[in-house]
């Protein structure tokens, strides 16, 4: 069954890190896109840092220079490591794959998505 399960979200205050896990399973995920996507309440989902099979990151504005997407092929988990995190980057966070080529934020693109994990960040 194809699945895309998160972990490794919390509470951190202002200034603290967190490394999201996603982890891949069912699919031939090393040939999809993977994107991280996050919605805060009252919010649209929006994309945050996404990598290819090749491992070419792209990233939000942001979180330029802040956050940082791998992927791990051996255990087929993708990691957002996130550092000075801010109280704007509480959400909930997800990923998501993508059979499309390309680097793309629609939704509808996005052929499997995980159920999340929440990031509280306080000031």
């Amino acid at each position: 069954q194809e699945r895309l399960v998160e972990s490794g979200g919390g509470s951190v205050q202002a200034g603290g890190s967190l490394r999201l896990s996603c982890a891949a399973g069912g699919f031939p995920w090393s040939h999809y896109r993977m994107t991280w996507f996050r919605q805060a309440p009252g919010k649209e989902r929006e994309g945050v840092a996404a990598i290819d099979s090749d491992a070419h990151p792209n990233y939000a504005d942001s979180v330029q220079g802040r956050f940082n997407v791998t992927l791990d092929k051996d255990k087929n988990t993708m990691y957002l490591q996130m550092n000075n995190l801010k109280p704007e980057d509480t959400a909930m966070y997800y990923c998501a794959a993508t059979s499309r080529t390309g680097f793309t934020s629609v939704l509808g693109d996005y052929n499997y998505w995980g159920q999340g994990t929440q990031v509280t960040v306080s000031s």
